[in-house]
């Protein structure tokens, strides 16, 4: 920038800060006046950053700023001062930008002012200023927490600041053109520190307790100092040089020579002894040129092998958006003197530092005490100094903090969201993939560190290792990470380094993990599944919504007390009418529109009993809507009114959800959406071959290839990586036709022709080997040639090894028979006859003519779409579920279905077989409540058949044993959507139901099961039916709460198919398989009806009490003791059903006992979980003096995110 553009302001306050003459630097009388000027200039500069540019030009950090520091820092506020100015002026290009812009004119702007950090970088890198700032940090070190002052604090704070700036700063190789082992102008800043003995005061802050508070700063600050260091070389320099790199730069050596040669002899090739002047223009035969003529060459024939069309064409230009993403890090070797601090700095940090900084760094980051994105240092920090240890001196107790399967756990879960997040935020793709390229280094590292504790000579550090892969290979997630990182892998995004890493990373688990199956006989891991369970509707929507169904007997009961109060009220005439308004004026809809919102506000007021105000309601709503009479006429009768009224309370008036109510359920979609998925955690025999399979796929196939191409730049390590991953899915599972593709025999082709592939020995005989497969299968198959342009999944490659075809022919078996000559003919003529034909389903109808093998509907679309005689299976979707309109005979038709078959037990299936536009269950249920033929949908509940009472039982015996199966019809839901496998379940699970509930009543099961010797586990439920009864009436609300068998013999009943059958017939539930471990008792009985369950349980035990133990007797006597059994047995009975009608009058007719029930001091809760239960169950059973035998707990190792 021109000095001359400067603003004039700002030129005078630089002007008024001193001047340099020779070394020494005069400051004004108005300095410190000055700095703060600039300060303030520099918090209302524009987007552009203006004033930080004209600074920068000004170049005020180098001719004022760090001579002011150097010579007059006894002068504390003109210090405080500079500093905090300085650390305005190198704060990062990307902190003043945001990001990198993409606007040219911005962009150019963002170019400057990095130009002007990185010469603020080169002037800083003296010892005096260091040396300035390094004392000045010391002394206020010194100082206790009791003496050091707020300004104290932060100076420290600014002081590390500053250097985090200048250490950020990033390198500008092609300004400064150094080679390796030569000192850039970072490693001149890294030795300005050394001399300063600002790298010991790190030190000290990273040790010392009572400077916790720098942590993050301490550890940003070291990651930049060794930002472009490799671990492993720092580890081995003062060593001498070793026997491997040695090796590495001999064979590095041989390959440039070996390529030379080549190069030298194709030269000495293409040279005639004697020179030619005739150039020579040839025609090349067979090769066509742009017209039909054959192609001229006009060069040397020594040219022709390298002829090809696209010399002297202009390359495509490829967009940036596809462009492949470039490598950032970039890893140089600095000055020995530099590397050598560096190494001993690392080590004394590994000391006294590393486990104590990592672990309050993991505490800032788990309680979100630091900012966004810092977790990254952390991640640097762990890959760069375990890969320092384990180089170094293998010694894992300098990096326990971080030798955890809690640290892998950290790892991943950063990985897993760095991952979604590149996948969803495209706009930072490149910043979220830098980001999980350090976690992936971490892990990586991670792994390298078990791996070599499973190498130590010492036994306890073997153990951990164990311990510690054990784990890792237990959870789902560790396994298919890798998977999912190479089915997205995106070149655009994620440099070839990203690549690198992971392959050698997979490269590493792999061989850790067949090692570990082999040395073991089984291993046994996780296995999750995903479910997805059908939504279905909520049996307590009426409840909730306020709708509570009421019984024709109990609307009769209730309707006598409301009439005793209108009687009085229509004598009346006075009654307030005018305070009670039938429509809402702030609602959208229409008042003329609202009339039956008012019907349902009467209904309600006489349902809670108040009949003044219903009426009231009426007479209002007959003025505001006088037009049909719909409230009455307006010289209605007192009478009429009332018979109106009474109609009202009885009709079964459409009720519409609130606004709330539809709000809340909008709120909550999502959560009900998460929750259908229900994951299903189990565990399997794990094997390394089917774990294999899963990297057979393009997608991984393709990441490697891509890899390879890059064989000569790649080192040693990462082409045997890439190899070992090939020749695994070739050799070990068989499929070498996966890497039949024309780009890797291109690739192939390049490496055997390349002169120095001796150095590539391994990759040369993998190449010759699936060369001479593909020779092998193409003399068979000589499509292979054609199959050689595309990428090929397994099915395809069984296909071309096996033959085409064999994919059909293996699950022929589950496809069904094979059609017949005849049966084609006789399909194809009913598919013509009945295609036509409205209203029938045609495959409906072609399965009930259709004389052959037994066929499914599906079986029939598959065929008639391979005949051609359909496009598409969607063809023959069903027409019923499109029908949304109904037509008039429709209706009828509907009505009349309905009066014939509403006797009947299954009234729905009956309408949905005979009716004639097919429809789905939902669409019929709808309309029949539209239509009014039914009130509710419990109506068209399929009935189950009850049970014979025998004639010699009395009435009450029988309705204790049907009590039961009364509650399991309430519970029987009505699925809005089902698919024609569900409706078929559906009625075998009935019939199977229906068959279970004839073959022995309740008291029969009893009596079986005291006669077995179940007398314990029965006297066990009886007393846990009647506990949750005693704690429903007390709590006044009611949960599912669980039956926890704590001893032996109340586990073998659980198990017991008979008890089981027992438990269901009383309405228990059983546990929900994936969810949980019991039997729960349903909130939906009430007390009562849990009585009436444990009166009918303790039935035979009180039966035997009553029976007198006397000898058998002979025939006559037995009779006679049968008819006082019958007696004995009545007697109890109704003194039985005496007490239940007694609590539910009670329950019913106290108005205060709810409020009664909430007032009690003392409540039982049912207990949420297994655990808790436990612990009562035990509590009781210790009172009794019963053995308590504990459970084990079992544990369930879960995460959060998703399968791939």
């Amino acid at each position: 920038m021109d000095l001359y553009m400067m603003n004039c302001e700002l030129l005078a306050t630089c002007s008024a800060l001193g001047y340099l003459e020779g070394d020494t630097y005069h400051k004004e009388p108005d300095c410190l006046e000055s700095v703060k000027d600039l300060i303030r200039f520099l918090r209302h500069e524009d987007e552009t950053r203006d004033v930080r540019q004209q600074l920068g030009a000004f170049q005020i950090i180098q001719n004022d700023l760090l001579p002011i520091l150097t010579q007059h820092h006894k002068d504390k506020p003109l210090f405080d001062a500079v500093i905090r100015l300085m650390v305005n002026l190198t704060q990062p290009a990307l902190l003043c930008f945001s990001s990198v812009p993409k606007e040219p004119s911005m962009r150019h702007h963002f170019i400057q002012v990095l130009t002007y950090l990185q010469a603020y970088k080169e002037a800083f890198a003296n010892e005096k200023a260091f040396g300035i700032l390094s004392e000045t940090l010391y002394e206020l070190l010194q100082l206790g927490w009791e003496e050091r002052q707020e300004e104290d604090n932060l100076l420290i704070e600014r002081i590390l600041l500053l250097v985090r700036n200048i250490l950020h700063v990033p390198a500008d190789f092609d300004q400064e053109k150094r080679i390796d082992d030569d000192a850039s102008v970072h490693d001149q800043l890294l030795w300005a520190i050394h001399l300063s003995g600002l790298d010991d005061l790190l030190l000290f802050l990273a040790s010392s307790p009572a400077e916790q508070q720098w942590s993050l700063h301490v550890l940003e600050i070291v990651s930049l100092m060794f930002r472009d260091q490799n671990p492993e070389q720092l580890a081995g320099v003062g060593q001498g040089r070793l026997a491997q790199e040695r090796s590495t730069d001999v064979a590095e050596l041989e390959v440039l020579r070996q390529r030379e040669m080549a190069e030298k002899k194709t030269r000495a090739l293409q040279r005639g002894n004697r020179h030619s002047r005739f150039g020579g223009s040839y025609i090349v035969q067979g090769l066509k040129s742009i017209g039909e003529r054959d192609l001229i060459f006009h060069k040397g024939l020594h040219n022709l092998r390298n002829y090809s069309s696209d010399l002297g064409k202009q390359p495509q230009r490829v967009p940036r958006r596809r462009r492949a993403a470039q490598e950032l890090s970039i890893q140089r070797r600095s000055a020995l003197n530099v590397r050598l601090f560096l190494r001993d700095f690392c080590s004394e940090f590994l000391e006294n530092c590393y486990n104590r900084l990592m672990g309050l760094v993991k505490d800032h980051l788990l309680r979100e005490k630091a900012q966004q994105h810092d977790e990254t240092y952390y991640m640097w920090a762990l890959a760069f100094f375990m890969a320092f240890n384990r180089a170094a001196s293998f010694r894992p107790g300098l990096v326990s903090e971080t030798l955890s399967v809690r640290t892998f756990h950290f790892i991943e879960q950063n990985l897993t969201n760095y991952y979604e997040m590149m996948l969803t935020d495209r706009k930072e793709a490149s910043s979220w993939a830098r980001r999980m390229h350090l976690a992936l280094k971490a892990y990586q590292e991670l792994l390298a560190t078990v791996n070599e504790m499973d190498m130590s000579p010492e036994e306890a550090v073997k153990e951990s290792s164990r311990i510690i892969k054990n784990n890792i290979f237990y959870v789902m997630e560790y396994r298919e990470l890798f998977l999912a990182l190479f089915r997205k892998f995106d070149e655009r995004c994620q440099p070839r380094s990203f690549l690198r890493d992971l392959v050698e990373t997979t490269h590493l688990f792999l061989k850790m993990l067949e090692r570990f199956c082999r040395n073991r006989g089984n291993l046994m891991v996780q296995n999750k599944r995903k479910k997805r369970k059908k939504k279905k509707k909520v049996l307590d929507q009426a409840v909730a919504s306020g709708n509570v169904p009421h019984s024709p007997e109990e609307l009769e009961t209730m309707w006598l007390i409301l009439a005793e109060q209108l009687q009085c009220c229509t004598q009346d005439p006075e009654l307030n009418v005018e305070s009670m308004v039938p429509f809402d004026a702030a609602s959208e809809v229409p008042v003329e529109e609202q009339r039956a919102e008012a019907m349902v506000r009467i209904q309600d007021c006489l349902l809670s009993g108040r009949a003044p105000q219903a009426l009231a309601l009426l007479r209002s709503a007959r003025e505001v809507w006088p037009e049909g009479d719909v409230f009455g006429s307006q010289n209605i009768s007192p009478k009429e009114e009332m018979q109106l009224l009474k109609q009202i309370l009885s009709a079964p008036l459409p009720r519409q959800q609130g606004p709330e109510e539809r709000g809340t359920e909008e709120e909550e979609e999502e959560e009900e959406e998460e929750e259908l998925q229900v994951v299903q955690v189990s565990e399997k025999e794990f094997n390394f071959l089917d774990y294999l399979k899963r990297f057979a796929c393009s997608t991984v196939v393709r990441a490697y290839v891509l890899l390879l191409r890059s064989y000569q730049q790649n080192s040693a390590h990462t082409n045997h990586c890439v190899v070992k991953m090939l020749h695994r899915l070739a050799h070990d599972l068989k499929m070498e036709a996966l890497l039949f593709q024309l780009s890797v025999f291109c690739l192939f082709n390049r490496l055997l022709s390349d002169p120095a592939a001796g150095a590539y020995k391994e990759i040369v005989t993998f190449a010759k080997y699936i060369l001479g497969k593909f020779f092998a299968l193409a003399a068979v198959n000589q499509k292979a040639f054609v199959e050689l342009l595309f990428w090929k999944n397994t099915a395809v490659v069984r296909e071309m090894t096996e033959g085409y075809g064999s994919l059909d022919d293996r699950s022929s078996s589950r496809r069904g028979p094979v059609w017949s000559p005849e049966e084609e003919a006789q399909l194809r003529e009913l598919y013509l006859a009945h295609k036509d034909v409205e209203g029938q389903d045609v495959v409906e109808a072609i399965l009930a003519h259709l004389n052959t093998v037994p066929r499914t509907r599906k079986q029939v679309i598959h065929h008639l779409v391979r005949l051609g005689l359909a496009d598409s299976v969607k063809d023959f979707q069903r027409k019923g579920t499109n029908i949304v309109l109904w037509t008039e005979d429709q209706e009828l038709e509907l009505q009349r279905l309905f009066e014939e078959f509403q006797d009947s037990d299954d009234v729905l299936g009956h309408i949905m077989k005979n009716i004639t536009a097919k429809r789905s269950r939902a669409r019929i249920v709808d309309k029949l409540l539209a239509l009014g033929l039914v009130a509710e949908r419990r109506e068209l509940y399929k009935k189950r058949k009850k049970k014979l009472v025998p004639s010699n039982m009395p009435k009450d015996e029988g309705s204790l044993q049907d009590f039961c199966q009364e509650d399991l019809q309430d519970e029987e839901p009505l699925p809005e959507e089902e698919n024609e496998e569900d409706e078929e379940k559906e009625e075998s699970l009935d019939a199977e139901q229906d068959q279970d509930g004839s073959f022995l009543s309740t008291e029969n099961l009893g009596q079986g099961l005291h006669q077995e010797g179940f007398s314990a586990p029965l006297l066990w439920l009886h007393n846990c039916l009647i506990r949750a009864a005693d704690d429903r009436e007390e709590d006044g609300c009611s949960q599912a709460a669980p039956l926890v068998p704590l001893t032996e013999e109340n586990e073998e009943a659980m198990e017991n198919e008979q008890f089981q059958q027992l438990l269901r017939k009383l309405g228990i539930r059983p546990p929900v398989s994936g969810q949980e471990t019991f039997w729960r008792i349903p909130a939906k009985l009430s007390p009562t009806q849990l009585r009436r369950a444990a009166s009918a349980l303790g039935q035979p035990e009180k039966e035997e009490k009553l029976q007198p133990e006397v000898e058998p007797r002979d025939p006559g006597e037995q009779g006679s003791s049968e008819e006082h059994q019958a007696e004995a047995l009545r007697a109890l009975l109704l003194a039985r059903k005496k007490k239940v009608d007694l609590a539910l009058s009670e329950e019913e007719g106290t108005p205060g006992g709810k409020e009664k029930l909430k007032i009690a001091t003392k409540k039982r809760h049912l207990l949420d979980s297994d655990e808790e239960q436990e612990e009562d169950e035990g509590r009781s059973k210790a009172e009794m003096g019963a053995p308590i035998i504990q459970k084990k707990k079992r544990f369930l190792i879960e995460d959060e995110d998703e399968s791939d």
